[in-house]
């Protein structure tokens, strides 16, 4: 459980930090308070939806990430992405994404600065006491 939400807590501050560098994805709530609340969920939206679907496609799109090299997945990234703003929006959630390369920079600055957090946090908690 301590390991979800440190997960939980990497990918909230990694959209927060996405936020400030690419311009056109913003969290547009009415209070410092709503904008941490949306950027939680909305990391636990990008979670669950690249827990569920990114290994089918990765399954389906096979051939697609063989004949690209890997470029593929900066295209799927992106259009995980797209489809998280999207979620947010049917909960009304104050998320916005402006388009495609807007998501396109964002999966690649969130994935870049989740993995340099992830460098300097553990990943295991076992062993930890309280």
């Amino acid at each position: 459980m301590v390991g979800f939400l440190v997960r939980l807590a990497i990918n909230a501050v990694a959209l927060w930090i996405t936020t400030l560098v690419v311009p056109d994805i913003n969290v547009t709530g009415s209070s410092s308070g709503r904008n941490v609340l949306t950027l939680i969920v909305v990391a636990l939206i990008f979670g669950l939806v690249n827990a569920v679907l990114k290994p089918i496609i990765h399954v389906v799109g096979c051939l697609f990430y063989i004949l690209t090299l890997g470029l593929f997945a900066l295209v799927v990234n992106a259009l995980l992405f797209l489809l998280t703003d999207w979620i947010s929006s049917q909960l009304d959630l104050p998320f916005h994404i402006d388009g495609f390369w807007p998501a396109f920079w964002g999966a690649i600055v969130m994935a870049v600065v989740s993995w340099l957090i992830s460098l300097v946090i553990p990943d295991r908690w076992e062993g930890r006491r309280a």
